[in-house]
């Protein structure tokens, strides 16, 4: 079954879209995707294909995870948020076993899309009435895709209007030198402030001065003109 859904993820590749995917997601010598192969796939394809493979094992999904094609990875990934979700109420255990599995591989999901498609789906939601130490370590860790799992895995939580892990580990991350990272806290932020704007306005008004520019654009992206430019100007 597993060469199977191979053989159909080459099959659906192409390979001028694949050129355009290796740019797109920085493949080239000491940029942060260096190596990542592309088959070219569109992620709606890439979804319509997996679902049919569901049922594969982790053995099989650890193979695909240590694939050097990207989409082998996300295909991987795809199916074990599918599995894990199926779980939800069938069986806690086998939804730890997808959590433990998916920590044992962090440093195999090593592209900011293979991050931001699965963490909180799987990570976040297993946590919501969890220990959350693990994510504070993965907080900080070397690896920037550790990092950036930590603070998207914290999406399941303000969707549950829970805030507080967000922002401590926002703190953590406010010195990080990854623009990635930058991005990741200026979208959980923002995401807070959909919810709860004051929240974000009061951590913002403690940290906007030193924050990168980067994290601070994406955290008011939502705010009024005149809101934007407050911090903005205030920051130069």
């Amino acid at each position: 079954m597993l060469g199977e859904l191979i053989n159909e993820l080459k099959s659906a590749g192409d390979p001028e879209r694949a050129k355009n995917l290796a740019r797109f997601f920085k493949t080239g010598k000491g940029e942060y995707g260096e190596g990542d192969q592309f088959l070219g796939i569109t992620v709606p394809k890439l979804r319509e294909i997996s679902k049919k493979y569901q049922s594969l094992d982790l053995n099989d999904l650890q193979k695909l995870l240590e694939s050097k094609i990207h989409e082998h990875r996300l295909s991987a990934l795809m199916i074990l948020r599918m599995q894990y979700s199926s779980f939800a109420k069938a069986s806690a255990d086998k939804q730890k076993s997808i959590v433990r599995f998916y920590l044992k591989n962090t440093k195999r999901i090593n592209n900011w899309d293979l991050v931001d498609l699965s963490c909180h789906y799987i990570l976040g939601n297993w946590l919501l009435d969890k220990d959350r130490r693990i994510l504070y370590k993965l907080a900080k860790s070397e690896n920037l895709w550790e990092r950036r799992i930590s603070i998207i895995s914290t999406f399941a939580f303000v969707h549950d209007n829970q805030y507080i892990d967000t922002l401590e580990i926002s703190k953590i991350l406010l010195n990080d030198k990854q623009d990635l990272i930058h991005k990741a806290v200026g979208w959980a932020l923002r995401e807070i402030g959909k919810k709860d704007k004051t929240t974000e306005i009061d951590f913002l008004n403690k940290h906007y001065k030193t924050m990168p520019r980067t994290m601070l654009r994406y955290a008011i992206e939502k705010f009024s003109d005149k809101e934007r430019k407050y911090y903005l100007v205030k920051t130069v």
